[in-house]
């Protein structure tokens, strides 16, 4: 019979315990000052930023990956009229006239 009175009294002291911390006074507003503080603005600024830079970090991560090992795109017009230039297919004044077109 003791072992169920000590059981019990622990049950309703365990749940009196909340109780009684809620009937008492609280020192701050339950508004935003209590949930923030003084800083509270300044710190969700950073969070925002923080979060930004983690975005703008992944986005530039994965265009660089996307890009790694693709060479650098060259002009293929000015290219093939080079080639024929080369391989004497046009003349000089050719050349000239279809460089400042594609230019």
């Amino acid at each position: 019979m003791s072992k169920v009175l000590v059981w019990v009294v622990g049950v309703l002291s365990g749940v009196g315990a909340p109780m009684t911390a809620w009937a008492q006074q609280r020192p701050y507003d339950w508004g935003m000052h209590y949930m923030w503080g003084p800083w509270g603005i300044g710190m969700m600024l950073m969070m925002l930023v923080f979060g930004g830079l983690v975005i703008v970090a992944l986005i530039l991560g994965i265009r660089w990956l996307i890009t790694e090992g693709k060479e650098p795109r060259s002009d293929s017009a000015l290219d093939i009229l080079r080639q024929r230039y080369a391989r004497g297919e046009i003349s000089k004044e050719e050349f000239e006239t279809l460089k400042r077109d594609l230019t």
